[in-house]
């Protein structure tokens, strides 16, 4: 029976960290299968958003349940990359060794892994198009390779949940481009639901199904046409923003 019910959902939620109101009176639901794009000024708490999606920041009030259940730590369900992950890895790791990492945890060493994890390493290679790259260090990799070697380790546990947290910072418009088309064919091929933080809605319209926005200190949800608004973008970031179509019908921002 095909899973049904959102992805995740709040409720009346609420995070307070050191004293400050984070977001508050978060009320929205997320479908399966949805490309969503979380946006919002600096330090409007969109990467706190993801953590407490992760169990890792707990509410100051109200609910978040994703797939129908509370958050918690280390929910298989969910696969996470953090923003400039591979940064913090050490020059002698290769990439399969980053990808295992995920699936054999404190049991480090491919040596160890069962035909089943090993089988699963390989899929997510795949999927990310890295199988080539395999046995080379991640320090000899480009920004846009590493990106991909640390996608790859977030689906190695086979998560319908994908959190990506600045996945375009640091990368070149042809890396950019490909790691959103390699965002809109796992949602294709593998019926994932993907939540992505970014500054700059351009490069992910192609693929973004809707956005989640932190306004005026809540969070609030709608399908991706009708964020892409000169309004709402202005009132959002706090500058004129314009929407633009190109000749081609694509819609893009810019400011001023």
């Amino acid at each position: 029976m095909s899973p049904v019910g959102p992805a995740f959902a709040l409720e009346k939620a609420s995070v307070v960290r050191g004293g400050r109101v984070i977001w508050s009176h978060g009320d929205l639901s997320v479908p399966l299968g949805d490309v969503v794009i979380v946006i919002g000024p600096n330090g409007s708490g969109k990467t706190t958003l993801l953590q407490a999606l992760m169990g890792l920041v707990p509410l100051s009030g109200g609910h978040i349940e994703v797939f129908g259940e509370p958050p918690r730590r280390g929910n298989p369900r969910i696969g996470y990359v953090p923003q400039n992950y591979t940064a913090t890895v050490g020059d002698a790791v290769r990439e399969r060794d980053l990808v295992a990492f995920g699936v054999a945890g404190d049991r480090w060493g491919l040596g160890r892994l069962r035909p089943a994890e090993r089988a699963r390493i390989d899929a997510a290679l795949v999927a990310v198009g890295a199988v080539a790259l395999a046995g080379r260090r991640m320090s000899s990799l480009s920004g846009g390779q590493q990106q991909r070697a640390a996608i790859a380790q977030a689906l190695v546990g086979e998560p319908d949940l994908l959190l990506l947290d600045e996945p375009l910072a640091n990368l070149d418009v042809r890396n950019q481009h490909e790691i959103v088309s390699l965002l809109g064919a796992l949602r294709r091929d593998r019926e994932v639901t993907i939540v992505v933080v970014a500054h700059d809605l351009n490069p992910l319209l192609p693929v973004l199904s809707s956005a989640i926005y932190l306004m005026d200190g809540h969070p609030h949800y709608d399908h991706i046409g009708e964020v892409v608004d000169e309004t709402l973008l202005t009132h959002l970031y706090g500058t004129p923003v314009k929407v633009v179509r190109s000749a081609q019908g694509d819609l893009f921002t810019r400011s001023g």
